[in-house]
């Protein structure tokens, strides 16, 4: 008579090893009390989630700050749904925002570490080696259930008003008689791998959540795949393996994953593997119609990081916006710390939310700005020079042509105890400040532009033709402001809007209406950055020169 050594030799042959070569073979890891060791394992099916960089940044932060290790494993068992590339892409848009791997999967040709292979495909052995075991001790077996026998299974279990699943009596070969088992498989009936659960849906499991605390959930009593007919393992297989012999501590993940957490809980306990901790993370919410709702690959753009690398908002920007999402009190602290690296605050897990976070891409906006603001011209230009080389070759062209006068326009009121706040994102720059480059400027129709159709054209070219003949830059910024307030006296203008508001007939306009005067001229627009900075960089020659065109053109 047939034992479960015997169907467990049936099934792995070639595999010889066992779980204490492996324990061997990935020993503890050799690091301080309390570092932490976690892991990002992202699939390669698709581009990088704004979530999975919420999750892996906060992964990789608490290794970095508790002198642990951060890994990348590649999670590449789903075949069908893989892309080819998206995992190296996944590894750069990481690198991009400072979540770069201690060791790990590196590329689909590099890796680093003494815990791998990183990419689950290439663990086939590892996973076998611990498969075997569990068929040795019978919490595995053999099922040969087809596609039709699990779906009337199911409809059994819908007319009964029951959990669905495969467990307990509807395990159809959980207690399969080894030698038949044997029989099934050398007469080449195809099978998976199940797991052989000794839960119970009517009791509960409890363990502690780095963030939620104490909890119970219900027990798991579903025999599920383990190993799939491809020869892969599922998702809740792998998890035990690698995390076990990677040595993860903390598993650091969305909160969805916990409704799975019994039967991974289960999988540790049945190998007699110490239990990693498990921290789950509020998931990235958004309001549509007034309902919550995650935010999705479908729906938003913001979904995928992707979206914020070519819109160009500053990785140190989204970084800390997702800081604000990790903890409540990192807003504080920054406040507090204006002078400091983000990356010298310490994450907490007790300050994490217990509810999902909403999605804030005006916060992400602001927080962007403010940083920028306070970025020295020369270091801004570089930043900017980089993302545009990648995802505005005019804009590229522009800068390199010139980078000196580039460096000058991006210092506009920029060095200053409160400087202007004019960009959220790379992508805004080019934009505002496009007119200060000839060709740029030469296109724009100045027979159409936005003059007040409240005051005559007449008064308009008399107030230009003046500013032409008295033109002075070498004034300070105070001076010149006063020579254009007297100039709109001049002119009839009032030199102030409250003046002005106060008694409108009295005057043609105020002296804000003189200065749109000269944007228009400048810039052909109505808003523009410092008009007198503006005067200074395009310099006397190249000002009079736009200010008589526009005149001719009036």
């Amino acid at each position: 008579m047939a034992n479960y050594i015997d169907l467990a030799n049936l099934i792995f042959p070639n595999i010889t090893q066992t779980i204490d070569d492996l324990e061997k073979r990935y020993p503890k890891r050799n690091l301080p009390e309390g570092a932490m060791v976690t892991r990002f394992a992202p699939s390669p099916t698709g581009f990088l989630h704004t979530g999975s960089l919420f999750t892996s940044l906060v992964s990789a932060r608490y290794a970095k700050q508790s002198g642990g290790v951060f890994y990348i494993r590649l999670e590449d068992t789903d075949t069908k749904r893989e892309i080819a590339g998206s995992g190296e892409s996944l590894i750069e848009q990481l690198a991009v925002f400072d979540v770069i791997p201690d060791e790990g999967y590196i590329s689909d040709t590099k890796e680093i570490g003494n815990y791998g292979p990183y990419k689950q495909s290439q663990r086939a052995e590892i996973y076998n080696t611990v498969i075997k075991h569990l068929i040795t001790i019978g919490r595995a077996y053999p099922c040969f259930c087809s596609a039709e026998e699990l779906a009337e299974l199911r409809a059994i279990q819908e007319a009964n008003k029951e959990i669905p699943g495969y467990y307990g009596k509807y395990a159809k070969y959980r207690d399969l008689p080894v030698d038949e088992a044997i029989n099934r498989i050398n007469n080449g009936d195809p099978y998976i791998i199940r797991f052989k659960s000794m839960g119970d849906h009517n009791n509960k499991v409890s363990f502690h959540d780095e963030i939620k605390g104490d909890l119970e959930l219900t027990q798991n009593d579903q025999d599920i795949v383990i190993l799939k007919s491809d020869g892969l393992p599922t998702y809740h297989f792998a998890h035990l393996v690698d995390d076990h012999f990677m040595r993860t501590t903390h598993i650091t993940r969305g909160e969805e994953w916990l409704s799975s957490l019994p039967i991974h809980l289960e999988l540790f306990d049945t190998m007699g593997f110490e239990r990693p901790k498990y921290a789950h993370l509020p998931v990235i919410m958004k309001v549509e119609n007034g309902n919550r709702r995650k935010l999705s690959k479908r729906k938003d753009e913001e979904a995928a990081v992707s979206y914020f690398l070519e819109e160009g908002y500053p990785k140190y920007g989204f970084i800390e916006y997702l800081l604000t999402i990790a903890n409540s009190n990192y807003e504080a602290w920054r406040n507090d710390n204006l002078d400091k690296d983000f990356y010298e605050f310490k994450l907490q897990f007790d300050k994490m939310s217990l509810d999902g976070a909403l999605f804030d891409i005006a916060k992400v906006a602001n927080i962007s700005k403010e940083r920028m603001a306070y970025k020295k011209a020369c270091c801004l230009a570089k930043e900017v020079k980089e993302w545009a080389k990648t995802y505005n070759k005019e804009f590229y062209e522009k800068i390199i042509s010139n980078e000196d006068l580039f460096i000058s326009i991006l210092n506009i009121e920029r060095e200053k105890e409160k400087p202007r706040k004019d960009y959220a994102k790379y992508s805004d720059i080019y934009p505002i400040i496009s007119f200060f480059y000839d060709d740029i400027y030469n296109n724009i129709d100045k027979t159409n532009l936005e003059w007040n159709s409240n005051i005559n054209k007449a008064d308009i070219k008399a107030v230009l033709n003046d500013y032409l003949e008295t033109m002075n830059l070498s004034l300070n910024e105070e001076e010149w402001f006063n020579s254009i307030k007297e100039l709109a006296v001049r002119h009839g203008f009032a030199d102030n809007i409250k003046l002005w508001k106060k008694d409108k007939e009295a005057y043609k306009g105020h002296v804000g209406d003189v200065s749109e005067f000269l944007r228009l001229c400048l810039a052909g627009r109505k808003n523009s950055p410092n008009l007198y900075c503006v005067l200074q960089i395009l310099g006397e020659d190249k000002s009079k020169s736009r200010i008589k065109e526009t005149l001719s053109n009036i």
